[in-house]
């Protein structure tokens, strides 16, 4: 018997709480979709032969559902490791101190600056001490093991970089944690600064205790790690954890009731698993924080990977580096993710493949009906 989808069950058992007008309407459309997920309200795919029938709902695609957002990680990991040259790279992390937390989580515009903000810092770094220019990748992350808002940025960037005087590569950058921690805390507190003197920073505290607390964060250590990936392919498993999934895999989720959900998050500091314990009210309050807005990526590009520089000199960066280009990959057919990724075969007996649109629901509903009582 199969284990049910607590996540699903939340959702249904706290419906009036989220499903109303005072919730985010992305939040909103995220749930709802994620309800409907591998349901019949999507239609399905049939796949028949003449001695069996498999039928195989559609996905919803939001980034609020955990099996659809598995499969749009492995799509962006794909497309990214075809367009990225075969060469070392560093994955450098920027944080900031816990009390700037609540102060980005209710100022979304200013949190979707941060991406920028780090990759500037990064391009700024090579250029003055090699004169070179670099890609750079930036992924926004906003959560932790405990569903809290945690704002700070993963980035991956090329640990060499192309002069920008002679073309050649230049095989190493070196990057100094304190200067690029040093930048990134000036630059933050700078944003923070220009939204509250301007009157667009959304706070309940007041305009002088604001400015006492930038200018205490300003003289704190603030947290930038450096790691080395030996291939593009390290880095991108590494960012997949990141990128589409929600915050919370359901696997994490020790039990669902009435009034009170469990789930479990690893404490770095204790080195074991720590269990909380909330209401499933405060659960989904703590998921629909990290639910972006319609068309906001949580991945963005730079520098020599933004797409525009991107279309104009990877050509002469492959060709620089003395490696092939490799073509765009074509999107993976949803009867192969079916059968190689989450090992089900929909192809079973050399079925053929009917696909039933949403459009057509009762239809789909009535067919599939009848499928399954034959």
């Amino acid at each position: 018997m199969n284990r049910p989808d607590p996540l699903r069950q939340i959702l249904l058992q706290t419906r009036p709480h989220w499903d109303q007008g005072a919730t985010r309407p992305a939040v909103r459309s995220a749930f709802a979709k994620a309800l409907d997920c591998r349901t019949e309200a999507l239609g399905a795919e049939v796949y028949g032969s003449d001695v069996d029938e498999l039928i195989h709902f559609h996905t919803c695609k939001s980034p609020a559902c955990s099996s659809c957002g598995h499969r749009a990680t492995m799509q962006w990991q794909r497309r990214l490791w075809a367009a990225l040259p075969d060469v070392a790279y560093k994955g450098i992390t920027f944080t900031m101190p816990d009390v700037l937390w609540a102060v980005f989580r209710d100022n979304p515009m200013l949190t979707n600056a941060l991406p920028s903000l780090a990759a500037s810092i990064i391009q700024a770094s090579a250029s003055a001490k090699y004169g070179t220019r670099v890609g750079v990748i930036a992924v926004l992350h906003t959560f932790n093991g405990k569903m809290e808002f945690n704002s700070h940025v993963h980035t991956m960037v090329m640990a060499g970089g192309l002069s920008k005087h002679s073309g050649t590569w230049f095989p190493r950058v070196y990057y100094d944690r304190d200067l690029l921690m040093e930048g990134w805390r000036r630059a933050v507190i700078d944003l923070l600064r220009s939204a509250l003197t301007s009157g667009r920073l959304n706070t309940t505290m007041p305009g002088d205790r604001m400015e006492r607390l930038l200018a205490e964060q300003a003289q704190r250590w603030w947290s930038v790690k450096i790691q080395s990936f030996t291939s593009r392919e390290h880095f991108l498993r590494y960012a997949g954890r990141y990128v589409r999934r929600p915050p919370i895999a359901q696997r994490r989720i020790a039990f669902v009731g009435k009034r009170t959900v469990r789930f479990w998050y690893r404490d770095k500091k204790l080195g074991c698993r720590v269990v909380l314990e909330c209401s499933p009210e405060e659960f989904v309050d703590r998921w629909a924080q990290h639910v972006r807005e319609r068309y906001q990526h949580a991945s963005r590009s730079f520098g020599l990977f933004a797409p525009r520089s991107l279309g104009e000199t990877s050509a002469a960066l492959f060709a620089v580096l003395g490696q092939k280009q490799k073509p765009r990959p074509r999107p993976r057919r949803w009867a192969h993710f079916l059968k190689h990724d989450l090992t089900r075969s929909p192809d079973r007996q050399n079925g053929q493949p009917h696909e039933v649109g949403p459009a057509n629901t009762s239809e789909s509903v009535a067919l599939m009906k009848t499928l399954s009582q034959s």
